[in-house]
């Protein structure tokens, strides 16, 4: 018995050490973990930069992250999020010799509404303030799977094969996604809208139909005024879903619950690694 767990103890440290030994990609958040872990299976090591529970709109990596990225293989960017766009030049000047990805490239983008001040910087493509949360919808998804496979086929020619194949059987599987969703919304005549606080479900609501609602007002703490906007359209609008992410502060979300009454208030996360299982809570809970 002690012999079989010795030998056990041994595999599970060469496992870690192999692990350990794999090139690096590093992602830029989870949920471009989650489609390149998909990607690349065991031929690299996948970090996110910014670890679950922070915000990509005002994180400062940390030194060690630093060391990790200069030693990485790539950089995976979503190219528009706050830390992406503020810290872009330090982080090139770090790792001058790591390729950066924009997985956002092809995708249709949504011209902003909300400008976001402070740490979270301004994402302009050509003058104009870009919504960058590229990755929340299956469409666009599809994209960042085209952009993810693009990248590592340029970074690892050996294993071009693997990558296209394991993109196609993705990219179907994110058809299917869609076609189920658009199915769905179209059959569904009730009303669409949803609250949210910070608007980051603006490609899968542009995608599908839907109509976002925010109660951040330019990027920050909504003023009475507008509050009272929010509550008399929601109530024309039939809003029956607040969603509030893990980051922010539920006290609004609640206050105008309750004003309206017959309201759910949901914690999403859409900065969750697990991205389908989490997109069928959101959708399950429209």
């Amino acid at each position: 018995m002690r012999l079989l767990f010795i030998i056990c103890l041994l595999f599970l440290a060469s496992c870690a050490k192999e692990q350990n030994n794999r090139p690096v990609i590093v992602a830029s958040i989870e949920p471009i973990r989650y489609f390149t872990e998909a990607m690349v299976d065991t031929l690299f090591r996948v970090v996110s930069m910014v670890p679950q529970g922070s915000s990509p709109e005002s994180y400062d990596p940390t030194p060690r992250q630093l060391t990790t990225l200069a030693d990485s293989k790539a950089f995976l960017g979503v190219g528009y999020i706050g830390y992406e766009t503020a810290w872009h030049d330090r982080l090139k000047a770090n790792a001058p010799q790591v390729p950066f990805f924009n997985l956002s490239e092809e995708v249709e983008l949504i011209k902003a509404e909300h400008h976001h001040h402070g740490h979270e910087g301004h994402h302009h493509v050509h003058g104009v303030e870009v919504e960058p949360h590229t990755w929340t919808s299956p469409r666009t998804a599809m994209n960042i799977v085209r952009n993810i496979t693009n990248a590592l086929c340029q970074i690892d020619g050996v294993h071009t094969a693997i990558y296209q194949q394991r993109a196609d059987s993705l990219l179907q599987h994110l058809q299917q996604i869609d076609q189920q969703l658009t199915e769905q919304f179209a059959s569904d005549s009730t009303n669409k809208a949803f609250l949210i606080y910070h608007p980051s479900l603006s490609y899968l609501a542009r995608d599908y139909g839907l109509q976002q609602l925010c109660i951040e007002e330019e990027g920050r703490e909504p003023s009475a005024a507008h509050l009272k906007e929010l509550i008399d359209r929601c109530r024309r609008e039939g809003v029956r879903t607040i969603f509030i992410q893990p980051e922010f502060d539920r006290k609004h979300a609640e206050a105008i619950a309750q004003e309206i009454g017959d309201v759910e208030v949901v914690e999403i996360n859409p900065l969750a690694y697990q991205w389908e299982e989490e997109l069928m809570r959101i959708i399950h809970n429209l």
